[in-house]
């Protein structure tokens, strides 16, 4: 994942503390709709072709049984379906770019995606499945990684974290373990800011305020909307 170099060396935040001081501020307010699967499968075909038909079909019954179930479980269902069928793959091999965000369907579309790619996949789901924005987060962290040689390394990484409430610890969905954790669990990650189609902010801390400032270095997540609003994620 090719996240800038400057994430890196940012200071780690605590997951429910102290903010970070980032220059960012308030996200454009998008809502997400529930696009057609018929209209979708239209673009994804174009664009695709047909192989990955079944894909979108089988996301569209999960979302379906998200819809009706607990917030718990909603996690559990959308998190599942994106480890167990979408390939981890980087972005230059996947879309010919350094760091490129995928829409949904995109990530659908190429069957693989980054971690970027997954946790935005498991954002929109969940929030077609009915779940508040308010209670998800999108976090930039620094991940500890055991090389091939037993080395440890750090790398930039994004999950998507869920508040229950806001004063709660977030459960953490990830691409690399499939199991659904609580943040204190995750001893691995090292969160540097969040944040969601309503704002950014400059912690991980479910009660800090948004961040102010312009959106300047979060261009590709305006950008990832904009384009999920045309493909009918409005």
């Amino acid at each position: 994942m090719s996240l800038k170099t400057r994430l890196i060396g940012a200071s780690a935040l605590r997951w429910c503390g102290s903010a970070l001081a980032l220059p960012v501020l308030l996200v454009t307010w998008y809502v997400v709709a529930q696009p057609s699967l018929s209209a979708l499968q239209a673009q994804l075909v174009e664009r695709f072709g047909a192989a990955r038909s079944g894909l979108l079909h089988d996301w569209g019954r999960m979302l379906a049984q998200a819809r009706n179930a607990g917030e718990e479980k909603k996690l559990v269902l959308v998190n599942d379906f994106f480890n167990k069928h979408i390939v981890f793959d980087e972005d230059i091999s996947t879309w010919q770019q350094a760091d490129y965000w995928a829409t949904p369907l995109e990530t659908i579309g190429q069957g693989r995606g980054d971690c970027e790619d997954f946790a935005i996949a498991k954002y929109f789901s969940l929030r077609m499945s009915g779940l508040p924005i308010s209670k998800m987060r999108l976090v930039y962290v620094k991940a500890q990684l055991t090389g091939s040689g037993g080395e440890l390394t750090q790398r930039a990484h994004m999950v998507l974290a869920y508040y229950s409430r806001p004063q709660a610890e977030p459960l953490v969905l990830d691409n690399l373990q499939n199991t659904i954790q609580p943040a204190s669990k995750r001893r691995d990650l090292q969160p540097v800011f969040s944040f969601n189609s309503e704002a950014i902010f400059a912690g991980v801390s479910g009660v800090e305020p948004p961040s102010a400032g312009k959106l300047g270095r979060l261009s590709r997540w305006e950008n990832l909307l904009q384009r999920a609003r045309a493909e009918g994620f409005d």
